[in-house]
């Protein structure tokens, strides 16, 4: 997929973003009497990639799933494209929830692909079932985006039948192929063998220089130093500091973020 090939309203690579494609204002969740987000605020601008990073538990993933929607917040704002707001303290209404999720799409840390499908079948089930669209169209584009991640020949493959990088760029292919305005990631290589992280990182840095939105929870911090325009450190459910990513992870205002930089690259 090239930069032309993007969506109507994304960001032109070499162009500044403007104005903010993804705001969030006051975002609260609990789990029973469990605090998991207190009041998140985030700006990301059209074209720009925010790297969440923070310890296990502290609320990262819990923040995307509220985003796509997968997880239905306590209170806050979000508001994608200018378009589309949902404000949880006033009991959205499913019209609303579905347009968020249809102005994102989730990569999860675990590929989450139908098992029982076959890879063509896995990318083409959003845009028939979900968007309408035609079999032929949805089927066309799939076979497109797959031959660009070099997958083309593992069209009739089962999951089970392709490594976890393999399933991991399935699952990238499958959320381009919905067109959404907004990528999000969850640790995309997590789960994968060392060796394998290479290829998936360099997909995701393909797509932000194309001018892809994104946000990705990630633990790799050289990628989030390359690739983000911007950083925040999550913990406790809160944002505890965010900022330009060679400044925050060189030299962080805030203990906090030291010590758990100084943990995640000094481990023992």
């Amino acid at each position: 997929m090239s930069p032309t090939d993007l969506p109507t309203d994304a960001a032109p690579a070499d162009a500044p973003a403007v104005q903010p494609l993804l705001t969030v204002r006051g975002l609260r969740k609990s789990f029973g009497s469990s605090l998991v987000l207190e009041s998140i605020d985030l700006t990301v601008g059209r074209g720009q990639v925010l790297a969440l990073i923070g310890p296990s538990g502290s609320g990262k993933t819990t923040i995307l799933r509220c985003l796509n929607g997968l997880e239905l917040a306590d209170g806050g704002t979000i508001t994608i494209g200018g378009e589309v707001s949902v404000d949880f303290g006033t009991a959205p209404v499913r019209k609303e929830l579905t347009a968020l999720r249809d102005r994102s799409a989730m990569v999860f840390q675990n590929y989450n692909l139908f098992p029982h499908k076959t890879v063509l079948e896995n990318v083409i089930e959003g845009p028939i079932i979900v968007q309408g669209r035609p079999r032929a169209e949805a089927t066309e584009q799939a076979l497109t985006l797959l031959d660009r991640v070099g997958l083309a020949e593992k069209q009739g493959a089962y999951p089970f039948e392709l490594s976890g990088g393999q399933q991991q760029r399935v699952g990238i292919v499958r959320a381009l192929a919905l067109r959404p305005q907004l990528l999000l990631f969850d640790e995309p290589t997590s789960s994968l063998d060392p060796e394998l992280v290479g290829d998936v990182l360099r997909l995701i840095k393909e797509l932000a220089v194309e001018g892809w939105t994104m946000v990705i929870v990630t633990h790799e911090l050289e990628f989030a130093r390359e690739v983000a325009t911007e950083v925040a450190f999550v913990d406790g459910g809160t944002i505890v500091e965010h900022g330009d990513p060679k400044q925050l992870l060189r030299n962080p205002t805030q203990e906090r973020t030291r010590q758990f930089l100084h943990r995640l690259l000094f481990p023992f």
